[in-house]
């Protein structure tokens, strides 16, 4: 389980095909206080540490992660968000990130908001899935790239973000533009509030 806090933005040293699967070698500041076995988020994706070595640890995903988010679209020497997992006596800082992608988003629009920056993201409409609470409402939280957000003027299959410029310079929305393809997960309360009224 994840924050949505953003650590830091680690780079791809390396990117290798096994059958269906990728792996991604990174390079980040903390690599010597990681384990394997251990979870981290990337770009919102909890991926498990397979290896450490020579200052850098690889994780493995796999074609059911590459096909719901962004990671398969990645280049060495690109920046990803990344975030351990939560200590459970801190306080929590963004919301409940499950690290469970559930789709992809593309960035449609940006605009200035006098310092900070709009950022209005579009995503496929499922109105089935929709009633499992896979939608965002004003005020609610969204996971975009592993980056805790309050959403702002949802519409069916839209959403606005504002990037503060502290967020934008320490988090991989310094590349974000118009056309980028980024990994959002929907709020888990929404998604069980959804599943209960499916019994009533």
């Amino acid at each position: 389980m994840f924050s949505g806090i953003v650590e830091e933005m680690a780079t791809i040293v390396a990117i290798k095909r096994n059958l269906d699967n990728i792996d991604i070698t990174l390079k980040c500041s903390f690599v010597d206080q990681l384990k394997i076995d251990q979870s981290i988020s990337h770009n919102g994706v909890c991926l498990t540490v397979v290896e450490i070595k020579d200052g850098t640890y690889t994780v493995t995903a796999m074609k059911e992660t590459l096909n719901r988010s962004n990671l398969g679209l990645l280049n060495v020497g690109d920046k990803i968000n990344i975030e351990r997992s939560m200590i459970m006596n801190g306080r929590l800082d963004g919301h409940i990130v499950q690290g469970h992608v559930d789709e992809t988003a593309k960035c449609i629009a940006m605009e200035d908001a006098n310092g900070s920056t709009y950022f209005t993201f579009e995503y496929k409409l499922d109105r089935e899935m929709a009633k499992k609470g896979y939608f965002t409402v004003d005020k609610g939280s969204v996971t975009v790239n592993g980056v805790s957000l309050t959403v702002c003027e949802p519409t069916d299959n839209t959403f606005k973000v504002a990037i503060i410029p502290y967020t934008r310079q320490n988090t991989n929305f310094c590349n974000i533009k118009v056309g980028s393809v980024v990994n959002i997960e929907f709020d888990i309360l929404g998604k069980y509030i959804a599943r209960l009224n499916h019994f009533e």
